[in-house]
């Protein structure tokens, strides 16, 4: 895969005087996107700090992370495929201001109901943009998009939770700082693209679009089939460290330094940015297969680590697993996002995004019931962790029986 200098889409709205060259609006959308997982990672660190302020339970945590995710999916259905309408820009400017505004109320609250109104209206304004943003990298440059798409929300998840940890560790007002800080920078992003260009021209049916649908091109159903089982094993198990590997990383070490809530977070999601930067010139089937084999590696040794209180074996599972995260991601989102036409990409990237949120949220919610009432904190890892492994064993099983289809489809044509 080459990476070719931004482009514009060929439908894409004149460069206005005064507005960011495609260039700087490429960076500048992808930092939009970085930022937006950051703030989803942020709260993950100061879980502690909360219930040992307000008293609740591993299922309280577990419910003000799965929100997010259920606010995400519902404003993907209903704004999903918006911005291959209106443009990009008028739906990343309203978004990204709300986003601004959610992280004060993260700021003030001072109690689980108003950390709950964060989370709904932080998921609500990334689910509005993510496809929007997505769809607009794309827009710009094709190739260096799709990339995008896959590391950007890996480097905002490690960012996020390791930034977030440090705060808590080493600087004051920890439930404050690390908000009004994700803030300020979502008010310098609206004010980018305030002089952004919009990347396509507004078109009919913004209306109809709002209506919540699946509505996919025809060339895109069975290769996004075939991508579902590596998305869902992927982000369940980011949802399950985003809401429980502060418990599980304290369990074992014993000490209960604010920096640790993050750590885990931070290796699966910075291994898989990592991997996806190595990996990228690959064949998607080729990324899709070993980020399910690393996973299910991964998975298994991070429970090993677990059983035998293993911080080394466990921080080592979890980069392996985190590798294929990485790469399990972009080779799903690849073989997918580019069949799809300039006006279709957004739409697109909402039905992936509602997967990963829908597979993020849920069994973390789960997770979260089985603990409150007498689980162990060992067996519900190892649960979560067996079905991690059998996805990620049914998405490479997909996967070697599409490369051997292709295979034999050449063959008898030869």
């Amino acid at each position: 895969m080459t990476c070719s200098s931004p482009v514009a889409a060929p439908r894409a709205a004149p460069l206005l005087a005064g507005r960011l060259s495609p260039t700087a609006a490429f960076y500048l959308q992808a930092s939009i996107t970085v930022s937006y997982l950051a703030g989803s990672a942020a709260p993950t660190p100061i879980y502690p700090i909360y219930q040992a302020e307000w008293g609740f339970s591993p299922i309280t945590v577990t419910i003000v992370f799965g929100i997010y995710a259920l606010a995400v999916l519902a404003a993907l259905l209903v704004a999903g495929r918006l911005s291959d309408h209106v443009g990009r820009r008028p739906v990343l400017l309203i978004a990204t201001a709300v986003q601004a505004a959610a992280m004060l109320i993260f700021a003030a609250a001072d109690g689980v109901p108003a950390l709950l109104l964060a989370r709904v209206i932080q998921g609500l304004s990334t689910g509005a943009a993510v496809a929007a943003v997505g769809a607009g990298l794309l827009d710009l440059d094709k190739a260096r998009g799709t990339t995008a798409n896959a590391i950007a929300p890996l480097l905002g998840t490690a960012s996020g939770s390791i930034a977030a940890g440090l705060m808590v560790q080493f600087l004051p007002a920890p439930t404050h700082l690390v908000y009004l800080t994700l803030g300020a920078i979502f008010v310098l992003q609206t004010i980018g693209v305030a002089f952004m260009a919009d990347s396509i021209k507004p078109g009919p049916g913004a209306w109809a679009s709002l209506k919540p649908q699946f509505r996919l091109p025809a060339n895109v159903h069975k290769p996004l089939l075939l991508a579902v089982p590596a998305l869902v094993a992927t982000w369940s198990l980011a949802g399950f460290y985003g809401a429980l590997s502060p418990m599980l990383v304290r369990s074992m070490v014993g000490h209960h330094a604010g920096v640790l809530g993050g750590v885990g977070l931070f290796v699966l999601a910075g291994s898989g940015a990592v991997s996806v930067m190595l990996l990228r010139r690959h064949a998607p089937a080729t990324m899709m297969s070993f980020g399910t084999a690393a996973l299910l590696a991964g998975v298994a040794v991070a429970l090993a680590g677990l059983s035998y209180r293993s911080v080394v074996a466990f921080f080592f599972g979890t980069a392996f697993a985190g590798m294929g995260f990485g790469a399990g991601f972009q080779g799903a989102v690849r073989s997918v996002l580019p069949l799809a036409a300039p006006r279709e990409r957004a739409g697109v990237l909402a039905v992936i995004f509602v997967v990963s949120y829908l597979a993020m949220g849920l069994p973390a919610v789960i997770a979260g019931y089985v603990l409150a009432h007498g689980g162990g904190m060992l067996s519900t890892a190892r649960d979560f962790g067996a079905a991690v492994m059998l996805l990620a064993a049914l998405a490479l099983l997909g996967t070697a029986m599409q490369h051997r289809s292709r295979a034999t489809a050449r063959y008898s044509t030869s």
